[in-house]
C-alpha cells in the first residue's frame, strides 16, 4: 500500500514540507545596511548615519568597489590622502571620514587595522571663533521676525546649539524655575540652561500656537512626534501626547527616514540659517555670522559681565574646562588686553 505522506521539498539547503512550515533562511544583509544597523544600536543620530554611510560609500567606490574587508591601512591612507590633496578638504572633515571608515572596521567587520592613526588624523587649525559685540547681536535680532528670530533669540539667551534649540520638546521648558533642560546633546549628555526673562511671555504664546497645530493634527488622526530609544513600545500613546511635541515644529507633516511613519518633525535648521543670512545682509557687519556664532557670543559676554569660567562651562555643557577657555582668549585680543604702543 503506497504511503501518501508528502515528501520534502529542500531548497536552499532547508527542509520545507507542509507540516513544518520551514522556511529558507533570510539572504546576508548588505555591507551598507550592517553600518545602519550598527550606529542605530549605538544610537546615533540620523545625521551621523547620513554622514557615515556617504563616507564609507565614497571610500569603497574610491577602490574600485573593493570590498572593506580585503583592504586595510594603506588604503584608508590613500583615501585620506585623496581627500587632502586632490579634494582640498578641511582637516574637520578628513577626520570625518576617518571616523566612518574606523567605526565600519572596529564595529561592523570586526576587524583590526594596522594603522598609526596620529599618522593619518589631521590636526585642526586653532581658531578663536567670532564673536558680536552686543550691539551687533541686538541689530541682527532686530531684522529678524517670527519663529525664527525666537530661535535666535535662544540661540544667544541661553546658549544653544541650533540642533538643541529645535529639538526642544514642551517638557523641556521649566516656566516655573525659567530653565531649559538640554537632553540627549552633543556626546548623548544632557544639562540644565538658562530660560531668559524677556522671552517667557513670547515663548507661551509661541506654544499657544502650537497647540493649536496640535490639536488640528489629532482631528486628523496624526498628531504623533518621533520618540527616543524605544521608549514608544513601552508607552504606546506617548507620540500623540502634548508634553513630547516639539516647541518648533515643521509646517508640514513628513515621512521618518527610519521608521516610515509620517509624523511632524521639528523645523529644519537650514531656515533659521537662511533667515540668519538675510538678517545679516540687511546690516553693515563684515563678520561671517553662523548660527553657533550666538552661542559664541553667549559664552564671551557672560565672561565679560564677571561669570565663572566654570559657571560657563556648566551652561555650554563642554566637558572639559579646556574648551571653555578659548572664550578668554578672545577676550584678551584685540586691544581688550593689550593698549597699543602707537596709543602712547
Amino acid at each position: 500500500m503506497q504511503n501518501n505522506v508528502p515528501k520534502p521539498i529542500l531548497k536552499n539547503k532547508l527542509t520545507v514540507t507542509a507540516n513544518t512550515g520551514l522556511r529558507s533562511e533570510p539572504p546576508p544583509k548588505k555591507l551598507l545596511d550592517r553600518v545602519r544597523d550598527a550606529i542605530r544600536v549605538k544610537h546615533y543620530s540620523y545625521q551621523t548615519e547620513k554622514s557615515y554611510v556617504q563616507w564609507i560609500r565614497r571610500y569603497i567606490l574610491f577602490h574600485n568597489k573593493r570590498h572593506p574587508s580585503e583592504m586595510g591601512g594603506n588604503e584608508i591612507n590613500a583615501f585620506l590622502t585623496h581627500l587632502a590633496v586632490v579634494e582640498n578638504v578641511a582637516a574637520s572633515t578628513q577626520n570625518q571620514a576617518l571616523s566612518a571608515i574606523l567605526f565600519l572596521y572596529r564595529e561592523v567587520l570586526q576587524q583590526e587595522l594596522d594603522l598609526n592613526l596620529d599618522a593619518v588624523r589631521a590636526k585642526r587649525p586653532r581658531r578663536l571663533p567670532t564673536v558680536l559685540t552686543i550691539e551687533e547681536v541686538r541689530e541682527v535680532l532686530q531684522n529678524m521676525d517670527g519663529v525664527c528670530q525666537l530661535v535666535a533669540k535662544l540661540l544667544y539667551g541661553s546658549g544653544l546649539r541650533v540642533n538643541e534649540a529645535l529639538g526642544l520638546r514642551v517638557k523641556d521648558i521649566d516656566f516655573a524655575q525659567k530653565q531649559l533642560q538640554i537632553r540627549d546633546c552633543k556626546g548623548m549628555e544632557s544639562r540644565i540652561t538658562m530660560l531668559p526673562d524677556s522671552l517667557v511671555e513670547s515663548l507661551q504664546d509661541h506654544l499657544h500656537s502650537v497647540k493649536l497645530i496640535h490639536r488640528q493634527d489629532l482631528e486628523r488622526g496624526r498628531g504623533e512626534v518621533h520618540l527616543p530609544f524605544a521608549l514608544e513600545r513601552k508607552y504606546p500613546n506617548a507620540a500623540r501626547e502634548w508634553i513630547w511635541q516639539y516647541v518648533f515644529p515643521s509646517n508640514n507633516l513628513v515621512k521618518d527616514p527610519r521608521s516610515k511613519a509620517v509624523r511632524r518633525y521639528h523645523l529644519h535648521e537650514s531656515n533659521i540659517q537662511r533667515a540668519l543670512k538675510a538678517a545679516v545682509r540687511s546690516t553693515n557687519l563684515t563678520k561671517r555670522v553662523s548660527c553657533h556664532t550666538f552661542r559664541h557670543s553667549f559664552a564671551t559676554h557672560l565672561l565679560q559681565n564677571g561669570y565663572d569660567i566654570r559657571t560657563v562651562q556648566e551652561l555650554l555643557g563642554h566637558k572639559d574646562v579646556k574648551t571653555t577657555m578659548i572664550y578668554t582668549h578672545v577676550l584678551n585680543r584685540g586691544g581688550r588686553g593689550v593698549r597699543s604702543p602707537l596709543d602712547a
